[in-house]
């Protein structure tokens, strides 16, 4: 019994998961910008560090995903 969803999709799962996560970590970076400049606009540096420690923890796995998809595709 399989539960591979990709013959819904048109992707196998592992792909979609690993485009998903490039995705959301993308995403995640941007969004910590607004908490980054909201922490800043109310003088608490100590909450805008965290999140820029955070938003780089994004990027590096924005940026891990997006090698590992295109080793894949190009074969």
């Amino acid at each position: 019994m399989s539960n591979e969803t990709g013959a819904v999709t048109g992707t196998k799962d592992k792909d979609y998961n690993l485009l998903w996560f490039t995705q959301a970590c993308l995403e995640n970076a941007l969004r910590l910008e607004t908490y980054i400049k909201d922490a800043e606009r109310d003088g608490d540096n100590e909450v805008a560090d965290f999140f820029r420690k955070a938003q780089a923890d994004s990027r590096k796995g924005a940026e891990m995903g997006k090698k590992f998809l295109a080793s894949r595709i190009k074969g």
